[in-house]
């Protein structure tokens, strides 16, 4: 067996992260997926240290780190610091970086275990990627480190980086899977093995079943770390793909009403294997109430929506006074934050849902709550918007109502009901996301702020749209 599936691990080794720490200070706020940008790392305080592969003179070391990011709890001076983020690093140990890996160089150790030695990201390195892999093939137990598998896997898979993420982090193994390794985690059970899993045992084929996953289990605490999946060998990203097809003049309507239908496939595969809620007055409230107080803090923080707020506010008051008349809807669990890059089409022309992790800033008790199908819908209608916005020519709000059309069309030929024969509740859901993206716009990308905000003129209309 190999010695990746043999080490121990130390539960919090301050001698090594003190040691780090001058370097993760300036190396973690450069990284994509590290989610506390705008703000000092004021310190880290560890987790679980795991070494994976033991440091010795001339060899290659490799520890699992699971560290907390101290930073200031606002953006004002004499803030005090506080616990914050937990984030998963894999940090490689080398005397010194070959040319190859110094795009992933961290730091030189001045200091405790490692003094003399280089770290650096150890995801780049085929080996450290190949360590993974292995101790999911041995279903390893490493420390608080748990590696599972459904399935066997092949021990001669060549890793590689996929370079185009963004929260998190991923390796292609031959081809033949990819590794998904969360950055930022939390305890819990987490939506993106839940799910997958969940539809992997009703038959779904619209999603990758997980083959194996990893995990840490810590006192009372459990988090998800990684999960492995079929990788789909020339796949097209749906965004990229639309945006082509855009550029080209192609219609894409077909390949909408196509979406539409994987999915209604897995909203319905999702009904039939997890619990499925009814949203009666209590609850319906309790929804308006949340997206009346997001479009509130979002007037004040970006004053190009107080015009439009009156009309705004209308969209959730009409979801009210239905909920008052006794209306009640299905919730069940969704995708939760579904857009044109969380779909692939394979070179067969089937398309493919990934990422069921949910918007990674909400909670994970948020990301987990029963919701109306209507929530994944309306975040696809307005991905088509923002591709029509987005393809380099001047928009083409007709291709996104060509595209939004076929795709509610292709929901129902699977579902039985077509979104848009419920317009008031669609109206409120995709207000709210339109809202999320104006303030996430004039936080982040000001050039775009233009795109939510077309949509924002367009939902503040006296009907629902």
């Amino acid at each position: 067996m190999s010695e990746a599936v043999t080490r121990s691990a130390t539960t919090g080794d301050p001698g090594l992260l003190t040691s780090l720490d001058p370097l993760l200070r300036e190396w973690l706020p450069r990284q994509r997926w590290f989610a506390g940008k705008g703000r000092p790392v004021t310190g880290f305080s560890p987790v679980a240290t795991t070494e994976l592969l033991p440091v010795s003179d001339g060899k290659l070391g490799l520890y699992h780190l699971l560290v907390r990011a101290h930073q200031p709890s606002a953006n004002l001076a004499g803030a005090p610091s506080h616990p914050g983020d937990c984030y998963q690093l894999l940090i490689g140990v080398r005397e010194a970086l070959p040319p190859r890996l110094a795009h992933a160089l961290i730091g030189h150790v001045h200091k405790g275990p490692l003094a003399g030695r280089t770290v650096y990201e150890a995801l780049y390195d085929p080996r450290p990627a190949e360590v993974i892999l292995e101790a999911l093939r041995a279903r390893a137990r490493i420390g608080g480190l748990r590696f599972e598998r459904r399935e066997e896997i092949r021990p001669d898979l060549v890793p590689r980086v996929v370079t185009a993420e963004q929260s998190n982090s991923s390796v292609v193994y031959g081809d033949t899977f990819i590794l998904k390794l969360l950055r930022r985690v939390v305890p819990g059970v987490n939506p993106d093995l839940e799910l997958p899993l969940a539809l992997a045992r009703e038959g779904c084929s619209r999603v990758p079943a997980p083959a194996a996953w990893m995990t840490a289990e810590l006192a009372d605490e459990s988090y998800v770390l990684g999960v492995l999946q079929p990788f789909v060998q020339g796949a097209s990203d749906g965004w990229e793909l639309a945006l082509r097809e855009l550029a080209k003049g192609e219609d894409f309507s077909a390949e909408a009403r196509a979406l539409g239908r994987a999915t209604a496939e897995v909203h319905t595969a999702l009904a039939r294997a997890l619990p499925t809620v009814t949203l009666g007055h209590t609850q319906l409230e309790s929804m308006v109430a949340g997206m009346i107080e997001r479009l509130e803090e979002a007037a004040q923080l970006v004053p190009a929506l107080g015009p439009y707020v009156p009309g705004l506010h209308s969209a959730f008051e009409a979801l009210a006074d239905l909920a008052a008349e006794g209306h009640t809807w299905t919730a069940q669990r969704i995708h939760g934050d579904l857009h044109l890059g969380q779909c692939l089409r394979s070179p067969s022309g089937e398309w493919w849902l990934i990422d069921f992790e949910g918007e990674p800033a909400k909670p994970l008790a948020e990301r987990r709550m029963a919701q109306p199908v209507v929530r994944d819908v309306a975040g696809m209608l307005r991905s088509f918007d923002y591709a029509a916005y987005s393809a380099g020519g001047p928009p083409a709000p007709e291709w996104a109502a060509a595209c939004r059309a076929a795709y509610c069309t292709g929901y129902a030929e699977i579902n039985g009901a077509d979104p848009r024969t419920d317009p008031v509740l669609l109206r409120a859901c995709e207000t709210d996301k339109a809202v999320y993206e104006v303030v996430y716009e004039a936080r982040h990308r000001p050039d775009w702020l233009p795109v939510p905000l077309a949509a924002v003129r367009r939902l503040a209309g006296p009907a629902p749209v």
